[in-house]
């Protein structure tokens, strides 16, 4: 199983949640942690297989767009060891 990192960036705590729900509900991806980037601006982290981290993406994505908070959103699959390390601990 290839092991996958998503990120969704959003306006607002609100969006992060709503997306962060989804992307649970959606697929079996593990919610890793959230960044402040600041200006109100906040990324969640999501990890599993590099379908499930699509699929859950796709979703975040999706529930983010709906109430207007979605700034950007990516996969990364089969990241470096050390990316992992750095993001996921």
């Amino acid at each position: 199983m290839s092991e996958a990192i998503g990120l969704i960036e959003t306006r607002g705590y609100a969006g992060l949640v709503e997306a962060s729900d989804a992307m649970v509900k959606a697929a079996n991806v593990q919610l890793i942690k959230s960044i402040p980037i600041g200006g109100g601006l906040i990324t969640t982290i999501v990890q599993g297989d590099v379908g499930s981290v699509k699929a859950a993406v796709e979703a975040g994505k999706e529930a983010a767009t709906r109430i207007g908070n979605l700034v950007a959103s990516h996969v990364i699959a089969r990241p470096a060891a050390e990316m992992l390390k750095f993001f996921v601990g």
